[in-house]
């Protein structure tokens, strides 16, 4: 057992700006000043466990996209199509959309910590079920099932680690940093298939490309005992309450819940929390496919395996400088504006695909790297504003996370079997292009952005926290 760093402080008050910490011993815990006044308190154990969680997440996110810019060599060494390569990245979606439904219930029964440790087995075994399908001796349809069986077990490690993101900041961190930490936490996948898209095509063949995937993915997984479930006094009002079942969310969703349980949602926030919940599938249903296809999209019009890759890259690791600098913000200026940052990001990144269609030839690298540094300012610096805003709305912060990510995965699949249904055939000009897969594609971001106009974005939870903090302040100062 991990044992627990020494806390910050205790938080005593809050004024408008700033939250007082009244300090003390960790071995003597500070008295409150009566039975009804509210303690809370913050661990620097918070940022070891973020810590663990983000390596965590991108060691889980790599098998993902692994196979993304080397589809075509990996159909060639194991004599497969490439619609079973892309099944590879498939079968990570299909898997993932009854986990992120049983992760609330998970989370429930036995603890973010235990949870992640659950997922590092899952991970170990992913690993090396799929090195095993690179035997030489196998024929090509058992080693493909030896493939496919390793995609499922990392299918079942990706969503834990990426849904239990929202719930960890909630439990561990205040107001003043739980944004920061959803979004390090949200920002982890994509950076491990940014990373699975920039290494898998450096190494000599697929079969020693699949190995080191498994010894990464393997070298991480002790990290999940350093994740704790909860610490022993909570951070805020929010974090101190028990959260509702997930049978109670999907209740106060469609209306069903007395509007005096803390679960209830008024019509306003369950409008609002559709609209993001269809906005936050298509964005991610998208950039999914879009990682998965990147070298059966790129190679046609003459960009290699490595390129195709660093194309992938650019997308992911350019929004993570962004969300970097934004999410501070959001915590600390823009508080109270994340439904505003969801209307002013959204349309440049459906235009930045729709674009794609027009960009996606030979010798324009230069403008296809400044379409991608687009798409990933903008689409990443949306996944931590979509998860604390619907954590917010719901005020149910794995709940919401999980309905998420199961849309985004959801909505992924049709996306990719659509689109490879859509590839050219060997006749075209040039042979196999995906430029109908690129329109597809576009038209149908472009298409739903116009609904983020209609949210407005009420952030309840939020409220409630700085109400209760606001009440203790009050309380004080007649003391």
């Amino acid at each position: 057992m991990v044992e627990m760093l020494p806390y910050e402080g205790e938080i005593s008050a809050l004024d408008d700006e700033k939250a007082i910490f009244r300090s003390s011993s960790p071995i003597e815990p500070v008295k409150p000043l009566s039975q009804e006044e509210p303690v809370y308190r913050l661990y620097r154990q918070r940022f070891v466990g973020l810590a663990a969680l983000v390596l965590l997440n991108i060691a889980a996110a790599l098998s993902w996209t692994w196979f993304g810019p080397i589809s075509n060599d990996a159909a060639e060494e194991f004599g497969i199509s490439l619609n079973d390569v892309n099944w590879l990245g498939n079968i990570v979606a299909c898997v993932y959309l009854p986990m992120a439904l049983l992760i609330p219930s998970m989370v429930s029964k036995f603890g973010i910590g235990r949870c992640c440790q659950i997922a590092a087995v899952a991970l170990i075994i992913s690993s090396w079920v799929r090195y095993a399908g690179t035997i030489h001796t196998l024929s090509g349809g058992k080693a493909y099932g030896l493939l496919i069986l390793g995609q499922v077990f990392s299918a079942i490690a990706q969503p834990i680690y990426q849904v239990i993101g929202s719930k960890y900041s909630e439990t561990w961190f205040d107001l003043k940093g739980r944004t920061t930490a959803t979004m390090v936490v949200a920002i982890a996948n994509p950076v491990g298939c940014a990373l699975g898209q920039l290494f898998s095509p450096m190494f000599s063949n697929t079969r020693q490309s699949i190995l080191y995937l498994g010894v990464v993915s393997t070298a991480v997984t002790p990290l999940a005992f350093l994740v704790l479930s909860t610490p022993p006094t909570p951070p805020t009002y929010a974090a101190s309450k028990p959260t509702g079942n997930f049978a109670s969310l999907l209740r106060a969703i469609i209306g069903k819940i007395n509007p005096s349980s803390d679960s209830y949602m008024s019509v306003r926030s369950r409008i609002d929390f559709a609209l993001v919940t269809l906005i936050f599938g298509i964005l991610v249903g998208a950039t999914n496919s879009f990682s998965i296809l990147t070298g059966q999209i790129f190679e046609p019009v003459g960009y290699d395996a490595t390129t195709s890759g660093l194309f992938g890259a650019c997308l992911l690791l350019t929004g993570i400088g962004a969300a970097a600098i934004t999410a501070p913000l959001f915590d600390r200026v823009f508080t109270h504006h994340l439904a505003i940052t969801i209307k002013v990001l959204v349309p440049p990144l459906s235009g930045a695909w729709l674009s794609l269609v027009w960009a996606v030839k030979p010798n324009n690298t230069g403008g296809l790297f400044a379409i991608m540094t687009i798409l990933g300012i903008t689409s990443i610096t949306l996944l931590p504003v979509a998860l604390e805003l619907c954590a917010d709305l719901t005020k149910n912060a794995e709940g919401s996370s999980a309905i998420l990510w199961f849309m985004g995965n959801l909505i992924g699949i049709p996306f990719l079997l659509v689109q490879q249904a859509l590839r050219a055939g060997s006749d075209a000009s040039p042979p196999d292009n995906m430029q109908r897969a690129l329109i597809f594609n576009g038209a149908f971001v472009m298409t739903t952005a116009g609904l983020v106009f209609l949210i407005q974005g009420r952030q309840e939870r939020k409220r409630l926290d700085e109400e209760k903090l606001k009440d203790f302040v009050r309380d004080v100062s007649k003391s």
